[in-house]
């Protein structure tokens, strides 16, 4: 945790810069941060801005600090992730990992080669996913949530939805198979589409390319989705 994510509950009713700290992180400015009477700590309002938070006092069971925000998040990439849905453990990396890197717009999906099991994962529900969100914000030191859209009906989504969301975006799909190496530091904003460990089947990528994709890989390994994701993410931006 580089920075304490903090939400409208947090503060005190009568003074808007009065912050209340209890839980987990509480646990961490205690015991990551050593936090004392006096001691400024990074902090951020969950969708706002950034700032500092200078420690007022410490009970056994909070920390109350006073808090200045007035420095706005990093800025998103120019990415719209599409993945197809992974292993659930495998998703949890991914989405802390994606968020740290300053992704906004992420849809999951399904493919044929995704387990129909993992579609009943409590990890795809609204809570889990934001816990993941959260983290990978605390890391990167940003507050802006991403918005996440579950669709589970691979050929809907890419010939109903995708044509609105490629709009004045370069569109490329991660394949194992493809010739061409994914490209390096992209001067335009991106839509990528990720597929299973094993990648899309032929119809799928035909599917993909009809309505504009590019297929691009990582080389000639293979490699889980929880490590290309962010591999791939990195060599565009």
């Amino acid at each position: 945790m580089n920075l304490i994510l903090l939400i409208e509950s947090d503060f005190a009713p009568d003074g808007f810069s009065l912050v209340k700290l209890t839980g987990r992180r509480l646990k961490h400015a205690l015991s990551v941060c050593k936090a004392t009477a006096g001691d400024t700590l990074r902090v951020g309002l969950l969708n706002g801005k950034c700032g500092t938070g200078t420690v007022r006092r410490i009970t056994e069971n909070s920390l109350e600090m006073d808090v200045s925000l007035d420095t706005p998040p990093p800025e998103p990439l120019p990415l719209t992730l599409i993945l197809a849905l992974p292993r659930p453990k495998a998703l949890k990396r991914c989405i802390e990992a994606i968020t740290a890197m300053g992704v906004k717009k992420i849809f999951i999906i399904q493919s044929f080669r995704v387990e129909k099991s993992y579609w009943s994962s409590p990890v795809l529900s609204d809570g889990v996913l934001r816990e993941h969100m959260i983290l990978g914000l605390e890391q990167a030191c940003d507050t802006m949530l991403p918005t996440i859209t579950i669709r589970k009906r691979f050929r809907p989504f890419v010939e109903d939805e995708l044509p609105e969301l490629l709009k004045g975006t370069r569109p490329l799909v991660a394949h194992p198979q493809a010739e061409n190496i994914c490209p390096y530091h992209s001067d335009k904003p991106i839509t990528l589409v990720v597929g299973p460990e094993g990648g899309f089947i032929p119809y799928e990528i035909g599917l993909l390319q009809k309505n504009g994709f590019e297929p691009v890989s990582l080389g000639k390994r293979i490699l889980r989705v929880e490590h290309a994701v962010p591999a791939l993410i990195g060599r565009l931006f």
